[in-house]
């Protein structure tokens, strides 16, 4: 028979010690197992299921939209809020997906769709010649589209049950 006494505090301790362990590392499978992660290829961040290459390269709009096309992806295409915020990172001036069609008479992302008025408000005083960098301080400038900058390419990655994130 064992006395409460007798009994070794440190064997108490990892005892307890060892059932949080292994607690965490079921939680963490379980999490795994049912979250929406979605790995990006090297050189690639990661946010919301969506893969983002900063280049270090300069290129013409034209050029980077080529690039991120050859990489499966395609320039920025600033969707909400959260998008937007996690934008602020970057310390240069890059291209996105965003320039002035002739044909629709308006500011249209590289996929057609319009922007949001929400989101990049000034817009409508941009010069309807250009192109667009977004800068650090989260304003979007025109630029002749034959200037050359760096560029942000986006993927969207599909969800382990298959939807797009």
């Amino acid at each position: 028979e064992i006395n409460s006494s007798q009994i070794n505090p440190w064997n108490l301790i990892s005892g307890i010690l060892g059932v949080i362990c292994l607690s965490l590392m079921a939680t963490t499978g379980v999490l795994l197992k049912h979250s929406d992660c979605c790995s990006c290829q090297e050189k690639w961040i990661g946010n919301q299921c969506n893969c983002y290459f900063f280049s270090t390269e300069l290129k013409t709009w034209e050029e980077s939209r080529d690039f991120c096309a050859s990489q499966n992806s395609s320039l920025l295409q600033i969707q909400n809020t959260e998008e937007l915020h996690f934008m602020r990172f970057g310390t240069s001036f890059y291209w996105i997906g965003l320039r002035y069609s002739e044909k629709h008479r308006a500011w249209l992302w590289e996929n057609n769709s319009n922007v949001s008025q929400d989101l990049l408000p000034l817009i409508q005083d941009l010069n309807t010649k250009k192109c667009v960098v977004y800068s650090p301080n989260l304003r979007a400038l025109d630029e002749p589209c034959g200037s050359t900058y760096r560029f942000i390419c986006k993927q969207q990655l599909r969800r382990p049950g298959g939807s797009v994130g």
